[in-house]
């Protein structure tokens, strides 16, 4: 256990030391920070005004079209109404369209029978303004629902009351966090728990490597066992992971915390998290760990130089990138089937169920299945690992091929 430690701390003390460490460890809370206080800053705020027409022979259909497009709320609308249009109106429209006095022009033929509705036809300055026109469908639809109850009957004030958005009382039970922080929060700690364990799995493979082209490891197998190194090494790559961890949610913590930066934000940036997710986020985030660092310590083995390792990291990027195809079904709907069999898939256990404990109450029995399944994992894939890694770290030149790596497995 002493030359685990001494190998832990070597690894642990020379990457901490580093430059790369310091400043990523610096650069991507600044970086996610200044990302989501110009998100927070800039929420809300309406657009550059823009200038619509609206040409139709109906002028009050119009007129209740002006009104809703100009009431939007998250951009500012001026609308000019041509009611009713003549011989020179779509003319005149194209050139301040081409003079960039106008932005759009919406033109509405009347119904040819009583009943039907009239046809629109819609011409922006740019075919970029995707939000302009989706406002403007918006609106048009609302008017149209609102024209179509008032010929029913319905009283004015009724159809207006109808027509108002439904409120819904987000606040889950024994929280007293908005559900978007909440969700923001699971997100931002899905995608570090994704890029640290990609990135300081791939670093164990990269430590072997160096050692393997500098011939230290001749030098260490003179006093310690490779499974020793093996060990040493995955512990000390992962306390840098976590050291890092530490760092980014202490510092986000503490930064949402500050009145100064609430000020600025309006008092909507902070993160939700409560005592079970952060441990539930440590927890799978080493059993992640120690399963992806096992795999990496195996193809630093077998490989020689780091384009060698490239050619293999697929094998650790592939079932990670399929956890980002697979979060979508597991958000929408985390109790399905399909995003249970998922969680219990020991390779996406860590991401996709803590997506889940992250959303719902997970079932007690699920939670202590996925991991005695990872546990199990971890200690077949550790049994593959030490077998290849105590042959290949001391192979060079040749690229094994796979019947000889699984002579590998069978030596003692």
């Amino acid at each position: 256990m002493h030359n685990i430690w001494l190998i832990a701390k070597r690894e642990y003390l020379e990457r901490v030391r580093t430059k790369s460490f310091i400043l990523t460890t610096i650069l991507i809370p600044l970086l996610m920070g200044g990302g989501i206080v110009v998100a927070v800053l800039t929420q809300g705020k309406p657009d550059t005004n823009s200038r619509i027409a609206v040409v139709s022979a109906d002028q009050q259909l119009a007129l209740d079209l002006q009104t809703e497009i100009e009431s939007n709320k998250d951009h500012h609308y001026t609308v000019d109404v041509i009611s009713p249009p003549d011989a020179s109106t779509r003319t005149t429209l194209d050139g301040e369209l081409a003079n960039k006095q106008l932005d759009a022009y919406l033109w509405i033929v009347p119904a040819a029978t009583p009943g039907a509705r009239p046809t629109f036809s819609y011409t922006p300055r740019s075919d970029r303004a995707y939000g302009t026109r989706e406002d403007i469908k918006a609106a048009l639809r609302s008017v149209l629902i609102r024209e179509r109850l008032s010929h029913q009957g319905m009283v004015a004030s009724d159809v207006t009351s109808l027509m108002q958005p439904v409120q819904l009382d987000t606040t889950q039970a024994g929280k007293n966090d908005s559900s978007t922080a909440a969700y923001v929060t699971v997100i931002i700690l899905f995608f570090l728990m994704y890029f640290v364990i990609m990135l300081y799995g791939m670093n164990v493979a990269r430590s072997i490597i160096e050692e393997k082209t500098s011939r230290v490891f001749e030098v260490l197998l003179a006093t310690i066992t490779s499974d020793e190194i093996m060990a040493g090494k995955m512990l000390g790559v992962g306390a840098v992971g976590l050291t890092q961890v530490f760092i980014w949610l202490g510092t986000a913590l503490l930064l949402t915390g500050v009145a100064a930066v609430q000020a600025m934000a309006g008092g909507q940036l902070h993160l939700s998290l409560n005592a079970s997710e952060i441990i539930f986020f440590f927890v799978f985030f080493i059993l992640g760990f120690l399963l992806y660092a096992s795999i990496a310590a195996a193809l630093g083995a077998m490989t020689n130089s780091e384009q060698e390792l490239q050619q293999l990291n697929m094998v650790l990027v592939l079932p990670l990138a399929a956890c980002f195809f697979a979060m979508g079904v597991v958000v929408s709907n985390p109790n399905s089937a399909v995003s249970v069999i998922l969680s219990l898939i020991p390779f996406m256990t860590p991401l996709i169920m803590y997506l889940r404990i992250s959303i719902v109450a997970v079932p007690v029995w699920q939670i202590g299945l996925s991991i005695a399944l990872m546990l199990a994992s971890i200690y077949a894939v550790l049994w593959v690992a030490s077998r290849i890694y105590r042959v290949g770290i001391l192979m060079y030149g040749k690229k094994p091929n796979l019947p000889e790596i699984l002579r590998w497995l069978k030596y003692s």
